[in-house]
């Protein structure tokens, strides 16, 4: 009798162990199987997100080569400078501010070609109305009217504060009626939003370059860093100094 109790009782034992193994494989290929789903959710959305974004997009006749960036016209001297800024970053401002009477005397004297990379990094600061983006396409916009230039100092006269919303597409196009801006194809370029597109790639430009930050800017492929060591007490002394050693 005790031997038939003893071997009932491993039968059991082994059966618990086979329901109990069972039960382990059940929960694991659930949780694979969840796992999967929520990769193949997120597979499918990045997918959608990925068609959404712009394949085609309109250049201002002004672009460079590399699309990345508009050549302020008749400016064609030896120094490359290339600026990248965001319309609503203070220090941008602040910068265009300081080396605008050099970069004014260089234009008449023909000694750079200066370049814009008029970049939307900070459209966080400005939303849900992304300012950063809608003043990015609008800088095309004032190109093809070839006046990207006299825009950009309108655009920085006005500069909204961070975290304020930015301008509404009118006070764009006040300014650049500012800038002598006033055919009606800015006002329309800048309400169709052509250059938004276009806008999001000189974005991913300028993080393809390793680049974090604005305003960064660059003599003939060199970026513009203060040198202590050689006179620079910040990036204004900089830019002169590397433009002035270009022969």
């Amino acid at each position: 009798m005790s031997r038939r109790v003893d071997q009932k009782t491993a039968a059991r034992v082994v059966r618990e162990q086979i329901a109990a193994e069972d039960r382990r494989r059940r929960v694991m290929w659930t949780a694979i199987g969840v796992v999967l789903a929520v990769l193949i959710a997120g597979a499918i959305g990045y997918g959608v997100w990925q068609a959404q974004q712009p394949t085609k997009f309109n250049v201002p006749a002004t672009a460079t080569e590399k699309q990345d960036g508009m050549v302020i016209p008749g400016t064609t001297g030896k120094a490359k400078v290339e600026i990248y800024l965001d319309y609503q970053c203070p220090a941008c401002k602040g910068v265009e501010e300081a080396i605008t009477p050099m970069v004014d005397q260089w234009i008449k004297d023909n000694k750079i070609t200066l370049i814009y990379h008029p970049v939307a990094i900070l459209d966080p600061a400005s939303a849900p109305n992304m300012y950063s983006t809608r003043s990015s396409a609008a800088a095309g916009c004032a190109a093809d009217g070839g006046k990207l230039y006299e825009f950009s100092k309108q655009l920085y006269a006005r500069q909204p504060a961070e975290n304020t919303g930015g301008l509404p597409d009118d006070d764009i196009i006040a300014a650049g009626g500012a800038a002598g801006l006033i055919d009606p194809a800015f006002a329309r370029c800048v309400r169709d939003g052509t250059y938004k597109g276009w806008a999001k790639k000189l974005t991913d430009d300028f993080t393809k370059r390793g680049l974090q930050h604005t305003p960064t800017l660059f003599v003939n492929d060199v970026e513009v860093v203060a040198d202590k060591g050689k006179g620079d007490t910040n990036v204004v002394d900089a830019l002169k100094r590397m433009v002035t050693d270009v022969k």
